[in-house]
């Protein structure tokens, strides 16, 4: 793979006049280097997103055509309300395709992760 996980943390905080406020940190590895990160978004899966791009681009900077085109979200056990498995399908695209990717589990933010990583990955591979 392009890159590996090796962690990551999202915090999403209600701040008084400014609303919500998401930051993620993202900790990878690419060809034998570790690279931290973090940013700021307007949710966390957006702050996620901006982090894991902010990490890979200066290895892979195709990454800054890849557009996230639409985020789904659907409880595949609804009988178990907010512990149910959650599937993400997040929409992808660059100038010269498009793409979909599916993460699930427990927990949404993990989730979005993996249909987010398997975007970027996917992408990656379409653009060589």
């Amino acid at each position: 793979p392009p890159f590996e996980l090796i962690d990551f943390f999202v915090n999403v905080e209600h701040r008084d006049k400014r609303g919500i406020f998401a930051e993620a940190t993202v900790k990878v590895r690419v060809q034998g280097e570790v690279l931290h990160t973090a940013a700021e978004g307007n949710g966390p899966v957006n702050a996620l997103d901006l982090a894991l791009r902010k990490a890979l681009t200066g290895y892979y900077p195709q990454i800054k055509n890849f557009h996230l085109s639409d985020y789904k979200v659907r409880i595949l056990d609804s009988e178990h309300g907010t512990e149910a498995i959650t599937r993400v399908l997040i929409d992808t695209r660059n100038s010269t395709s498009r793409w979909s990717t599916v993460g699930a589990g427990t927990n949404i933010i993990e989730a979005s992760w993996r249909a987010l990583a398997d975007s970027v990955e996917y992408g990656l591979m379409v653009a060589h």
